[in-house]
Order: structure tokens, then sequence, then C-alpha cells
């Protein structure tokens, strides 16, 4: 199977606004720009909401039928491992192979061997100056391990289902991953008889959950365009069936890189991949908040007592947050809010002087809150459709699809 050159993850937390999502993609493919939509849900978000794998596939098969959507569409098992992966088979066609705690631990010996043995000067081009610096055999200790669980986990995937679309995710990791390490990872994948459609690195800078891209934007465009000319590269040097594409994982509401990755990705005729499906949840807050009444009340609720539960609500997200607790409005504050207020706080629109991005992230990763209100939450959802809908589509579209394909 051949993953197409635009695909953009979607899905959300509850179970809701596939429907709406699906709206913002059809309005982008009438615009010109073919992109596909792939549902993604990861098993810790299933075990912190306590829905099942197979309700991501019902909700992504009703969309396509409620809107009409003819093309193609996906379900990504994400952020999977040996641990977890036979919750997802059935129902994914498309499969996030999540190998980042296997970075960085010493390969066996003869394994580090074998490969030094057959890994002389490669002579890239367009990356002479690179390669003089670097250390073949610190790659070998930081990714070798990590390829061999690549090869077991995909091994078991394909014995399965054999035309599912593969992607390597290693970004959840503190230290990046240069486009020489891109190269290498790629050239020993292929040893393997392993052909990612895609593949996930770790960029310089900080992607935090929810919010902008915080670092260097100069480096960040080097770096991601050299990516790219890598891809491009091992697609023909090593002869891989199909082209690869980048994809970027906590991609949502990274409106500074936007620009920088549209012109590159144009530039050089490549596809790519944008994780998005997170900020969903923070636009049906949004939409409870701007509903007023015991959607406003929830929403607050959800806020006061993420502040409570911080610690532990951050925990499985602490690679990818930039959250100071002491921008965070007391609770006593918040709950004195209107609808506006609330809603201005959390809507990521950069220009207002109430946006605050450490309330935001807060709200972000306080959805077990949510889930353990239960019918209470999931009735409000129902109940606040338009306003939620509303927000869900233009966040997807305006701020995110026709932003980067315009």
């Amino acid at each position: 199977m051949v993953l197409e050159k635009f695909s953009f993850g979607i899905g959300d937390r509850f179970g809701k606004e596939g429907k709406a999502q699906l709206r913002a993609i059809q309005e982008i493919n009438r615009q010109g720009f073919p992109v596909v939509p792939v549902w993604n849900k990861s098993n810790r978000e299933h075990e912190l909401v306590g829905t099942t794998q197979q309700a991501v596939r019902m909700e992504a098969d009703e969309a396509v039928k409620v809107n009409g959507w003819n093309e193609n569409y996906y379900v990504d098992a994400d952020h999977i491992t040996m641990a977890n992966v036979d919750r997802f088979i059935d129902v994914s066609d498309f499969f996030t192979l999540d190998v980042a705690s296997f970075i960085g631990r010493p390969a066996d010996a003869k394994l580090k061997s074998d490969f030094l043995k057959r890994t002389p000067a490669t002579g890239i081009p367009g990356f002479s100056e690179e390669e003089a610096i670097y250390d073949i055999s610190l790659f070998a200790d930081n990714y070798l391990t990590a390829i061999q669980e690549v090869k077991r986990l995909h091994e078991y995937i394909k014995s399965k289902k054999p035309s599912g679309i593969i992607e390597i995710s290693m970004d959840e990791v503190s230290m990046a991953q240069s486009p020489l390490d891109l190269y290498f990872i790629l050239k020993e994948l292929k040893l393997a008889d392993i052909e990612p459609h895609t593949i996930a690195p770790k960029f310089t800078g900080l992607f935090p959950k929810g919010v902008d891209y915080e670092g260097d934007k100069e480096v960040f465009a080097h770096e991601f365009e050299q990516d790219v000319q890598i891809l491009n590269l091992v697609s023909d040097r090593l002869e891989f069936n199909h082209d690869i594409k980048l994809s970027i994982h906590s991609g949502s509401d990274k409106f500074s890189i936007y620009p920088l990755m549209r012109d590159i990705i144009f530039k050089n005729h490549s596809g790519i991949h944008i994780k998005t499906a997170g900020t969903t949840w923070l636009e049906e807050v949004i939409g409870l908040a701007r509903g007023g009444g015991d959607g406003l009340r929830l929403a607050k609720e959800i806020y006061c007592q993420g502040i409570k539960r911080f610690e532990e609500l951050s925990a499985p997200y602490s690679s990818v947050l930039h959250l100071d607790n002491k921008q965070l409005p007391p609770p006593k504050e918040v709950l004195s809010w209107n609808s506006a207020r609330f809603s201005k706080t959390l809507i990521h629109d950069q220009s207002c002087r109430d946006y605050n991005l450490h309330f935001r992230q807060l709200v972000h990763i306080s959805y077990k809150i949510a889930a353990e209100m239960g019918t209470e939450f999931m009735d409000a959802l129902d109940h606040y459709r338009e306003p939620i809908e509303e927000q869900v589509y233009t966040n997807l579209f305006d701020r995110h699809l026709r932003r980067i394909f315009r």
C-alpha cells in the first residue's frame, strides 16, 4: 500500500468530532490540496479515557459515511509497542511503531561490530562536511537496539496486516536525530527489509503539546530541509519501493514554523504527515465555555481540578510540555470569569492579550478529569454540539490546514 503525499492525523479523545474534522479535510481538498485523514489515538489515551480501539474505527467509518467522503482514509495504531499492538491489529491499517524507549541503549557487541564492518564512509551527496565529523560508533550505540525493536514489531505486524502503512516514531526523546542519523537509520531499516512510509524524528527545539514551537526557527528550517533531502535521496539511492515522508508529531499549533515547512516541502516536491489530534479536545472545552451555563461550569471545573492534580496529569507528557505553574491564574480568579474571558485565555490566538499558553497546556493534559465526569461530560458534548463543532472545524481548517496548504 502506498500512502498519499499529504496526510493529516486527526481524531479526538472522546470520539465525537470526526464529522467536523472531516469537513475541514474536505474543504482543503476542494481548494486543491489532496489531503487524506488519518484517525489516531494512542494506547495511553485509550487507557486514560476508558475507550476502545474499535471505537476509533467506528467513528472514522461513520464520519466517512455521513460526510460522503469517497477517498482513502486510515485508522492509526498510534505509538504502539509489542506490549499493546494486539489491541490495535484488527481495526487499524496504519501503524506508528514507537521505539523511543530503546534509543540510547548500547548495542549488542556483535551487532555493533558487524554494523561497523559494513558501514564505511559513504559519500552522501551534499553532506561531506557533516560526514567528516560524524561518529558512526556513537550512532551504533544510540540506534541499533531501537532498529532491532522496529524489526521485531514490524515482522509481527506484517504477519497480521501485510498491507499496513508503517510509520517509525523516534520523537519522544531528549536528543534530536541529525539528518545523517536519519540516513543511517533508513539504511539499516532497508537492510532489514523494512520500508516505512513515514518517519517521525525528534527535531531540534521543543514541540510542546497544543502550543507553538519553541526554538531557533532558522536552525529548525535548515534541519527540516536537510531531513527532506535525505528522504528524497534514500528513496532513490537505497531503492525504496515508495517515497518516504516526514511525520511531525505534536504538530498541532506550530504556527510559527508552518510557513517554513510549507515552503520546503513544495520546493522539494515532498509529502508530509502531521498529527494534530490532541487540540480537538481543547476545542471541545472552548465550545463548552462559549456555550455558557453548565458548559462553562464544566470547563472551569476541569481547569481547577487540573491544577490540583498537576503532577499526576503531567507525568506522561513531561518531555513535551513547557508549563510554568507560576503563570497559571488561581482557581478562584478563573471561577469568576465569564464565557468570553475563559475562551480567550484558552484559544490559541497569540495576538490576544488574554491568551495564556500555560493555561492552554494545563487544560490539554487534563482530559482524564473530563473522562472521570462520565455521562455528565459526554451529555454536555451533545448539548453544546453547535459551538463545539464550530470550534473544531475552525481550528483544523483555519489555523492548521489553510496555514500549511495555501
